[in-house]
């Protein structure tokens, strides 16, 4: 008798979404992946950011939303090209929050628990997604990019 189990695929993946220099209330996508080729059931998301140097709100926070497409990469939500860049979200938005990461002081870095994807489309990761972060901090995020962390792992079912 065979066993599924839950594996997952090569760790740290990299998310290309510029976040050096993001000023309040701005928000950037990330580039879309595909996940036609890997059938991943699901993805793990987890970001790392730097507040800047002052301006720190005590209520400051990073929203992370995911963003997907049905028809192969064509078109997706916010006028969002599946490209890093910057996006206008409407109000309210028609991405689908992920997570938020409170990040309340100055030159501090905080970091984010892996965030579910698929579950954010009813438990199915679809075929092209991808993140959009909002900058909620009340400062600039720091001007360094590498310090600023964007990644996923994915999830799948294997046999044992």
């Amino acid at each position: 008798m065979a066993n599924i189990k839950t594996a997952y695929g090569t760790n740290g993946q990299a998310i290309t979404c510029t976040l050096a220099s993001l000023t309040n209330s701005s928000v950037r996508a990330g580039t879309a992946i595909d996940n036609t080729s890997n059938l991943y059931q699901d993805a793990l998301v987890q970001i790392k950011v730097k507040t800047g140097g002052s301006g720190a709100s005590a209520q400051g926070v990073v929203n992370i939303y995911a963003y997907a497409t049905a028809d192969g990469g064509t078109t997706y939500p916010e006028a969002n090209g599946g490209s890093d860049g910057g996006v206008t979200l409407v109000v309210p938005t028609n991405l689908r929050l992920i997570g938020t990461l409170n990040a309340v002081a100055n030159s501090i870095t905080y970091s984010s628990e892996p965030m579910s994807v698929a579950l954010a489309f009813g438990g199915v990761l679809p075929s092209n997604w991808g993140i959009v972060i909002e900058n909620k901090t009340g400062t600039t995020l720091d001007s360094t990019e590498s310090n600023h962390l964007k990644v996923y792992q994915g999830v799948y079912q294997t046999v044992a």
